[in-house]
């Protein structure tokens, strides 16, 4: 499923394939971009940059026009060579933006707008997310103090409803939540504030790790999509690559105690952990 570290990788690859470039061809299946499109057609515009916003995918065209997308659950960006076979049928298409060598086709994407500068600072979502654990400037320290704010404000949150809020820190996942808490020893089922900060910064810390070395850069300029399977542990081995997230009614691979999961939170979110290394610790 789409966390940060897939539309990081997304955006670091359609920036290569695109940045700089002329547009030479715009499809949509959606009327809200056809309308913009008709009113001030894309193909002429210049690809400025592409970046990634916590989940959000954001690309710049000339002319003071943005296009964003956020992924869900199933949505995903492609790039194809002009006139390479596509690998998903066309019904599933929402977006293709064309240069003169690339196709780059949105598939099953559920959220694309267009904005412009001022409607985008004016959106009710991207603006107002936390600091992006992917973001060049990001700091443990500001991610601590993030987490630490929102933890005072609402010391009845759950820490696994918590790292899912991407108003505290953005881009991570239900598959990061889960290792995240692992690693930091916390149980996700705990409440704000039970969490001391040695704990806030081993979490933000971790998370900040992991994301980072699932977004590794290839080698050379070539443009790289995706580098394998997501992994938080060191095992090379697919079935060994993560901690707990998955692995409901098996040993921890630290302890040997079984991993157990619950739903959480409003969205019924799995949360995996293992009961011997995160222990319950309730409100004092």
């Amino acid at each position: 499923m789409p966390e940060g570290d897939t539309i990081y990788r997304a955006a670091r690859a359609l920036q290569r394939a695109l940045g700089g470039k002329v547009v030479t061809g715009f499809e949509t299946g959606l009327a809200k971009l056809a309308r913009v499109n008709d009113d001030a057609s894309l193909v002429g515009r210049v690809v400025e940059r592409v970046e990634s916003r916590g989940k959000w995918c954001l690309i710049f065209f000339s002319g003071d026009l943005v296009l964003v997308t956020h992924m869900l659950m199933s949505g995903s960006w492609h790039l194809y060579r002009t006139g390479e076979r596509w690998q998903m049928g066309r019904a599933r298409m929402r977006v293709v933006i064309r240069t003169a060598d690339w196709e780059a086709v949105a598939f099953n994407v559920p959220i694309a707008e267009f904005h412009t500068a001022k409607s985008l600072e004016r959106s009710a979502q991207v603006p107002k997310l936390g600091p992006d654990i992917l973001a060049e400037g990001f700091s443990v320290e500001g991610g601590v103090a993030r987490l630490a704010e929102y933890g005072a404000a609402h010391p009845e949150a759950e820490v696994g409803v918590v790292l899912l809020n991407q108003r505290v820190l953005a881009g991570l996942g239900n598959v990061y939540k889960s290792e995240v808490a692992f690693a930091a020893g916390v149980n996700p089922f705990r409440t704000m504030r039970t969490v001391t900060a040695r704990e806030m910064e081993a979490m933000v810390e971790v998370a900040h790790r992991y994301m980072k070395a699932n977004v590794v850069d290839g080698k050379g300029e070539g443009i790289v999509t995706y580098s394998g399977n997501r992994r938080t542990t060191r095992a090379m081995d697919r079935e060994e690559r993560l901690w707990v997230y998955r692995r409901e009614g098996q040993e921890c691979r630290r302890c040997g105690a079984t991993v157990v999961m619950r739903k959480q939170g409003v969205q019924v979110r799995s949360s995996y952990w293992c009961p011997e290394c995160q222990p319950w610790v309730g409100a004092a």
